[in-house]
């Protein structure tokens, strides 16, 4: 069986991604295995005594993260693929190429919103790095308006 990757931010577009992925496993007798990236940050905020550490918030928006998740999975499984998922913290590019690693992945489906210039000096983009960085296929899927 085919190993896919398929990370998810669970922005506005997520559901036409897991739309192309599905569709592509199907063709390609795959199993998708499905990654959410939360940053390391997520408890911290910046108040009048500075940095602060909410472990609370971060316990919180992580639960959130992994019914979310658990949901997307859920959706996956419900159309006759295959699927798992993991959620991790840390810098996505190298969570993503370790779990792909780790998976004997044979692909990782991405989103592309056909941002370019000016957004990437600033934001950066995750498929592109993992494009640059990745020893194993990156197939990326068109996302619009």
């Amino acid at each position: 069986m085919i190993n896919i990757i398929l990370p998810v931010d669970f922005g506005e577009k997520t559901n036409q991604l897991i739309d192309g992925a599905v569709k592509f496993a199907k063709e390609v007798n795959g199993k998708i295995c499905l990654i959410h990236v939360a940053p390391t940050d997520i408890g911290f905020a910046i108040g009048d005594m500075g940095y602060q550490y909410f472990p609370e918030i971060e316990e919180n928006e992580i639960r959130e993260e992994l019914v979310l998740l658990n949901k997307i999975n859920q959706k996956i499984l419900a159309q006759g693929v295959e699927c798992e998922h993991i959620l991790k913290q840390g810098i996505a590019k190298d969570i993503i190429l370790e779990y792909a690693n780790l998976k004997k992945a044979d692909y990782i489906v991405m989103g592309s919103h056909g941002r370019s210039g000016i957004y990437d000096v600033f934001v950066g983009s995750l498929t592109k790095g993992l494009t640059k960085s990745s020893k194993i296929p990156v197939l990326v899927l068109p996302i619009h308006e």
